[in-house]
């Protein structure tokens, strides 16, 4: 992410053989662009040699790119965002298989998500799926506060709710899975539609509908509940919700690219970040996921999943390339981000 102006005033000629050599990484994080920006600052600068070109995409464009790319990849090391997308691209063998030494240090969740994918992806972070809502807006509309999913086909709401587009979103197909885990298939589309009526907008980004929450553009994002709670840290009027049915939940996910053109480099950022020191800046970032190294601080405000309703969510399932294909497809006939109808 270092900017190369030194190159572009004096030509290449120029540089010292140090400068010229500099190793490169491609990186492309998935979650909150705050949090991409704070990790890759804190790597380069205690990995000088190596400059970091990240870019920021979400989990279902990053699956997509790297499907596009296969036969030449573009990319290194792909960080966070949900455990599905990460799942799907290792079944279809775009990411590497790679055995950390570090993975002994990290929680059984963390592990368990890099065995079930053949070691060819590891989890990072996790967090429940719920909501944030604008108290203040609520209160003005005299909306009643609502504690689970069913409530949230309240016509009061209508125009009030937002969510990304599962496509897009490796947390909006997260909330699909989920409700089709809890309602079973038939009955989770007949709740989305009926929740349609109610949603003004889908998203391309997960986060995006809490944030415009707490702008006041809307009274309420289906998000991850960290998600909602970074807002309420920064001091807008957002409370978060754990729906009373249960809530699915991701391990986010980090994965080195198959045939990356920079693989020790990948590597590098890959065993770094995995250590409690990168994984404790998160917070600083406003990112409030409960971290994989068991080493790590899990900051004070980080829902406490022990008291959260959570289901046995399907990772290996609904983390297949022809389950997402599947429920995506059907999304798109019957939903298909048409908003409001």
């Amino acid at each position: 992410m270092k900017i190369k102006i030194l190159a572009a005033l004096l030509g290449s000629a120029a540089l010292s053989p140090a400068v010229a050599q500099a190793a490169e990484l491609n990186l492309i994080c998935s979650a909150d662009v705050v949090i991409c920006e704070k990790l890759v600052g804190a790597f380069e600068a205690g990995h000088s040699e190596i400059n970091v070109n990240m870019v920021r995409l979400s989990s279902g464009e990053t699956y997509a790119k790297l499907r596009a790319e296969a036969r030449n990849p573009q990319t290194d090391l792909w960080w966070g965002g949900t455990g599905d997308p990460h799942l799907q691209a290792a079944a279809d063998e775009l990411t590497a298989e790679y055995k950390s030494p570090s993975l002994p240090q990290l929680q059984d969740w963390a592990v368990k998500q890099a065995e079930v994918s053949g070691y060819r992806t590891v989890g990072v972070y996790t967090g429940a799926l719920g909501w944030g809502y604008n108290t203040d807006i609520f209160a003005k509309k005299g909306l009643k506060e609502p504690a689970c999913w069913a409530d949230l086909l309240d016509p009061g709401l209508k125009g009030e709710i937002q969510i990304a587009d599962p496509n897009s979103s490796g947390t909006a197909y997260t909330a699909l899975a989920t409700l089709v885990q809890i309602m079973g298939e038939d009955k989770a589309f007949d709740y989305l539609k009926a929740l349609n009526k109610n949603v003004s907008q889908y998203t391309k980004s997960g986060s995006a509908p809490v944030k415009a929450a707490a702008r006041g553009e809307t009274g309420l994002g289906i998000v991850f509940m960290h998600d909602a709670v970074s807002q309420t840290v920064e001091g807008f009027p957002i409370k978060t919700i754990a729906p009373c049915e249960g809530t699915g939940f991701e391990v986010g996910s980090m994965s080195l690219v198959e045939g990356a053109q920079n693989p020790d480099e990948a590597k590098a950022f890959y065993e770094w970040v995995l250590t409690p020191e990168a994984q404790n800046l998160m917070p600083e970032a406003g990112s409030f996921q409960i971290p994989s190294n068991k080493a790590a601080t899990t900051a004070k405000e980080v829902p406490d999943l022990s008291k959260i309703k959570l289901i046995d969510y399907h990772f290996a399932k609904f983390g297949s390339a022809d389950e997402r294909k599947r429920l995506l497809t059907r999304w798109d006939s019957e939903i298909g981000g048409r908003a409001g109808q």
